[in-house]
């Protein structure tokens, strides 16, 4: 049944992955206000989710609740290119980060990008992040240089971005 939920037994609570839909909206931007100083707007958000092409993949991590019900914990928004992807934005709630998922979110983008027939996965991260970077080299992301002046940075100006690639295909023979 194409968009239900992938439910994960991860020995924690039960997690469920499901692609978003414009009501979800809200609730991810609750959560993007709790992750980020620099939130993205919902209209970012219903932008990509109204798209059409095919080309974005934003998918949910919902954890259940001690009392049966579901919460949102996290997503990635990611951008399908010629045989690569581009991950353009990552979230897990603050009461959930370093408990692994982050890599669950970024295994399933690995998995979706493959089957999409990318390359190789790129992305951005803000030089200020030092926890975010170390999520995706511990992941297999490898440092690809530096965007000076990529991202608004808190309190005005602009900050640094550090390019990192993760490669899906061995080219060596």
């Amino acid at each position: 049944m194409k968009g239900a939920p992938a439910l994960t037994d991860t020995g924690g609570p039960l997690a469920r992955l499901q692609p978003a839909t414009l009501p979800d909206v809200d609730a991810i931007m609750a959560l993007e206000r709790a992750a980020y100083p620099l939130p993205w707007t919902s209209g970012n958000f219903r932008d990509i989710l109204l798209d059409g092409t095919g080309r974005y993949r934003m998918l949910l991590l919902h954890l259940q609740q001690a009392d049966g019900s579901w919460a949102l914990a996290g997503y990635f928004v990611a951008l399908l290119g010629v045989e690569e992807a581009h991950l353009l934005n990552v979230a897990v709630h603050p009461d959930h980060q370093g408990q692994g998922w982050a890599r669950l979110l970024l295994e399933q983008l690995r998995l979706w990008a493959m089957a999409q027939g990318a390359e190789q996965i790129w992305l951005e991260v803000r030089l200020s992040n030092p926890h975010a970077r170390q999520v995706y080299e511990r992941f297999g992301f490898v440092s690809m240089g530096v965007r000076k002046n990529y991202y608004p940075a808190v309190g005005g100006g602009r900050e640094h971005a550090e390019v990192m690639c993760l490669r899906l295909k061995d080219d060596r023979p």
